[in-house]
């Protein structure tokens, strides 16, 4: 009787939309005005206990092996529940424990591994043919060519630097080398990309050899602060600094500054938050370990104290929702293929995890943002307006 009470408190106060919830006994209850669209199911009681320790850890860990079922869409109801200023996503009483946080580069090491190198087979069969994990940038609106969208964010990353055939482009976790063997191919770059990834490394290496670029192309299997003193004409980081932790975001940017030649261009890319920085419990312990999500005035703050300015700032949530729901619509496309290599509750936990990250992004809980920036001041060599970022590069560059 108590668990039923403490649950129909809880669950009554999470949610923006109508809700039917099914308990273990059988009997149901409708939480909210309205026709429910999605019903959540507990085969069995999850222990109170550890619903006030972490709800989102507790409430994850029941998905991911069955004890609960959700009938209707995920994104919807966890967006409902980040809507809701009441819910346990939001309430501290149900956030007293997160996993540690720790960022040696040992740590940093592991954590990366944990994720990437769960294999290449893996994310081919829902990643697009450019073998990109991250936010791509849908120029025609809410299309599903997520290729094209691919491509296009590289381009729009690229021609944001204004690069110059011949020039040097540092790419700070390259992940399987789209961005930086595009700026080989296409703009002319001598191009280095490093990673922690062995899966990574080694696409890669691959890549380099059987486009014949070796002559400007290096990729390296290191963390990104053991580069030593070398210096490069632009810097790119996509979806890197959400890894470093939140100690080490200041050194992260020092970094950048650090590889810039004077003058030099940097383009930032990542997830942040606009409301300010966080963590969640059951992603970082089971998705991403490390993981922090910076707020936007800290990332500024942390910009202008390593002695770089901004010259542009441009925010890409949406595009970020729409990648998140193709890459869902893709892996449950082949999610039979899925569960046979990696089992039934990894299966879910990667399912779940995607429907999670949309709806943060649908519901503004967090952002995705490139931060353009120089070694100098703000846009000293880039043209006056931004109209030279959205000129059509035609023409492959040949150095």
């Amino acid at each position: 009787m108590l668990e039923k009470t403490f649950y129909k408190q809880f669950l009554s106060n999470s949610f923006n939309i109508p809700v039917t919830v099914t308990y273990w006994d059988g009997k149901s209850e409708t939480y909210g005005e309205g026709a429910p669209q999605v019903n959540i199911i507990f085969k069995e009681a999850v222990p109170i206990k550890e619903i006030t320790k972490n709800a989102s850890i507790a409430l994850g860990e029941a998905y991911m092996d069955g004890r609960i079922e959700i009938k209707g869409d995920i994104q919807e109801l966890i967006t409902a529940a980040y809507e809701n200023a009441d819910s346990f996503f939001h309430n501290k009483k149900f956030i007293k424990f997160l996993p540690k946080q720790k960022h040696s580069e040992k740590a940093s090491k592991e954590d990366v591994q944990s994720h990437y190198d769960v294999g290449n087979d893996f994310y081919r069969l829902w990643l697009d043919d450019t073998m990109t994990y991250s936010c791509a940038y849908f120029t025609n609106g809410n299309t599903d060519d997520l290729f094209q969208a691919q491509q296009d964010k590289v381009d729009h990353i690229l021609q944001k630097l204004n690069p110059k055939a011949g020039n040097t482009l540092l790419d700070i976790g390259c992940g399987w080398g789209t961005l930086m063997l595009t700026a080989a191919e296409k703009y002319g770059l001598r191009v280095t990309g490093v990673t922690l990834s062995q899966e990574q490394f080694d696409y890669v290496t691959q890549q380099i050899k059987d486009k014949g670029l070796e002559h400007i192309a290096e990729v390296k299997l290191l963390d990104y602060r053991e580069l030593g003193d070398r210096q490069w004409d632009y810097v790119t980081s996509v979806g890197m600094f959400e890894h470093v932790g939140e100690e080490n975001l200041g050194e992260y940017f020092k970094d950048v500054n650090r590889y810039l030649t004077d003058d030099g261009v940097a383009l930032i890319h990542g997830i942040t938050r606009q409301q300010g920085g966080a963590y969640n419990g059951w992603i970082n312990k089971y998705i991403f370990p490390g993981g922090y999500v910076p707020g936007l005035t800290e990332n500024i703050q942390h910009i202008v104290d390593a002695g770089m300015q901004i010259s542009d700032m441009e925010p890409l949530r949406r595009h970020y929702q729409r990648t998140l729901e193709i890459w869902d619509d893709n892996f449950n496309a082949k999610r039979q293929a899925i569960e046979k290599m990696q089992g039934i509750n990894f299966t879910r936990m990667w399912d779940l995890y995607l429907n999670v990250c949309a709806a943060s992004f649908e519901s503004g809980n967090i952002d995705v943002i490139q931060f353009l920036m120089t070694k100098g001041p703000s846009g000293r060599v880039l043209p006056i307006t931004r109209d030279y970022m959205y000129e059509a590069q035609s023409e492959t560059v040949h150095e």
